[in-house]
């Protein structure tokens, strides 16, 4: 009975509506792409600087950069790949402190989700492809770059300890952004059609 249970929450197929809305929206003029990649840019880059912006709280909306990422790369890849190069020098120009976040782990995750539902079908593929550029970013900030992205509580110093939690940590959140993702998107889609 468990294993049935895990089989279904890993291994199930996404629904075709991710697939629907893709060709749906490759219809679409190139122009009207463009400039939903754009404003998904503009939105990821708002989220992702209230971190500094608004001190605090900013750090708790700033994770949400993800989602304008993930969307964008959801209905195509080279939106998606558009809205984060274009999110990180819009990061450039306003606030340069979240431009050393931003492209390792934010809006890496972001692209890695939302391209994975293109190339995979089960869940598992498309969260363990997320978690896996998650923890990439992590790792190279905190020990290539020495970057304390994590704060004072983990070292720059290689720590397997550190490294063990750090993937795990990568693949439940990139897990919660698969889930949260799908529901996003079964919403965005009720609202558009008819």
């Amino acid at each position: 009975m468990k294993q049935k249970g895990v089989e279904r929450l890993f291994f199930k197929l996404i629904a075709d509506e991710v697939r629907f809305a893709q060709l749906e929206f490759r219809k679409h003029r190139k122009t009207k792409r463009i400039v939903l990649g754009s404003l998904l840019a503009c939105m990821a880059a708002v989220l992702q600087a209230a971190g500094g912006f608004l001190p605090g709280v900013g750090y708790m909306i700033s994770p949400f950069a993800t989602l304008p990422i993930l969307i964008g790369a959801m209905f195509s890849l080279q939106m998606g790949v558009m809205a984060y190069f274009l999110t990180i020098l819009l990061l450039f120009i306003l606030f340069p402190s979240e431009l050393v976040i931003f492209p390792f782990t934010t809006g890496l995750m972001g692209i890695g989700i939302g391209a994975a539902f293109s190339f995979f079908s089960k869940r598992i593929s498309i969260i363990l492809i997320g978690g896996f550029l998650l923890s990439l970013g992590i790792l190279c900030l905190l020990y290539v770059f020495r970057f304390p992205v994590l704060g004072p509580t983990v070292s720059n110093s290689f720590s397997f300890l550190a490294t063990g939690g750090i993937l795990i940590f990568s693949f439940l959140y990139s897990w919660l952004w698969f889930e949260f993702a799908l529901f996003f998107f079964k919403k965005i889609k009720d609202i558009f059609t008819p």
